[in-house]
């Protein structure tokens, strides 16, 4: 029987209005700096889950390339567009307060500090979890076991009773099942297909519907 649901953040409990790439290139150009990609961009993050900022993730990028754009400024540039852009997928606020009602509700999400508390602050979700934590603050990110021990401390709960909620099969469902979790994996329009090590697979726009179905089905068992 599970005593905790812990949601992963970005595709998995809220989205941007515009597609990364054109989010990256508009920082690009707000902070003068060369076209980057989304590609090289999601390599670099993954180098750096445990920074302060975005800082050393656009500093990686802009090394390689002749030019004098500060990465301090693209990497504001970037958070300042996503903050504009960011909205919860339908529902979920109600469904994090409903299953706070029967369960602990964590948020483990991979990134620098700053950019993904300013994500929290930006949807006015402070204090929506009873634990919320960015890799960035910790010694390791996703799919490291060391973060999925570090969220079920501060949830007060063995890593066998918590159930772990995201998109990424690496990240999320891979990680969360070695660390001795069960995981619920998001289906995004454009990406992965199911995989089998997920207990439940759900549509990103059904979330707020199907993951409280699933965990409850799971009380059943």
């Amino acid at each position: 029987m599970p005593r905790a649901v812990v949601f992963d953040l970005d595709y998995t409990l809220a989205v941007p209005t515009r597609d990364r790439a054109t989010i990256l290139d508009q920082a690009a150009a707000a902070a003068d700096a060369p076209s980057l990609s989304r590609e090289e961009y999601l390599e670099a993050h993954r180098r750096n889950l445990t920074r302060e900022s975005r800082e050393p993730i656009f500093a990686d990028l802009l090394e390689t390339r002749e030019t004098d754009a500060d990465p301090a400024a693209v990497a504001d540039a970037y958070r300042e567009t996503i903050a504009e852009t960011l909205e919860p997928l339908p529902g979920v606020e109600t469904m994090l307060a409903d299953l706070r009602g029967e369960y602990r509700v964590g948020l483990l999400t991979n990134g620098p500090v700053r950019a993904q508390r300013d994500k929290i602050a930006t949807l006015g979700w402070d204090g929506r979890f009873d634990a919320a934590l960015v890799t960035g603050e910790l010694q390791a990110g996703k799919p490291d076991r060391r973060a999925f021990e570090a969220i079920a401390a501060e949830l007060n709960v063995e890593l066998e009773d918590a159930v772990y909620v995201g998109d990424e099969v690496e990240a999320d469902i891979i990680g969360a099942t070695n660390a001795g979790m069960t995981a619920i994996q998001v289906l995004l329009e454009d990406g992965p297909g199911p995989d089998p090590r997920a207990v439940a697979h759900v549509e990103q726009a059904e979330v707020a519907t199907a993951v409280p179905e699933t965990v409850a089905a799971l009380d059943d068992d």
